[in-house]
């Protein structure tokens, strides 16, 4: 069972989603981050994961193969592009609610959709998650803790850090399940 996202796409990036989150999640995988960007001409960056948290590179070939014709066949894209298959990554994007409890005691950067208490963007330790709300420890020195509506968020990441590369929860999953976290 996939976890509802948080945090959406929008315009080609959306459309790109709609066409690729029922096959993700049809071969056992959550869609995390559609991204299209302007590397080598055009890039569309689909990230995804397994439920648990682990992807590996076989994962993301047997994606490839079941997203690319259907990209060919909906061609949302006038133009030529490059398909690019990623797991999050160790500064993933938090994109689902659960990603906030799961990388509760780590940093990240969030940003809002619009300014909350006079600022948009947060950054400090995350708190996990409690009635709709993605709690953060503010580290800029106001030593606030901060609760933001999910859904008021635009775009969440982790900081990398010396703690989140050594941390038992980006590993352990991988470690159960004989892939790669990256």
């Amino acid at each position: 069972m996939t976890t509802p996202r948080v945090t959406r796409e929008s315009g080609l990036e959306a459309r790109i989603a709609h066409i690729v989150e029922p096959i993700a999640v049809d071969l056992g995988y959550e869609l995390v981050r559609v991204k299209v960007s302007g590397l080598n001409g055009m890039t569309v960056q689909i990230m995804a994961e397994r439920p648990d948290g682990t992807m590996s590179v076989d994962d993301c070939e047997r994606l490839s193969r079941d997203i690319s014709p259907a990209m060919d066949v909906a061609d949302p894209i006038n133009r030529e592009y490059h398909l690019e298959i990623s797991s999050p990554g160790i500064d993933r994007p938090l994109t689902r609610a659960k990603d906030f409890e799961t990388w509760a005691g780590y940093e990240a950067k969030i940003e809002a959709e619009q300014a909350i208490d006079g600022r948009k963007r947060f950054r400090g330790v995350l708190l996990g998650v409690r009635d709709g709300t993605a709690g953060i420890r503010l580290i800029d020195g106001a030593d606030d803790d901060v609760w933001l509506p999910v859904e008021a968020i635009a775009e969440a990441k982790l900081v990398l850090s010396d703690a989140l590369i050594k941390s038992p929860t980006r590993t352990s999953a991988a470690q159960e399940n004989g892939s790669d976290t990256q």
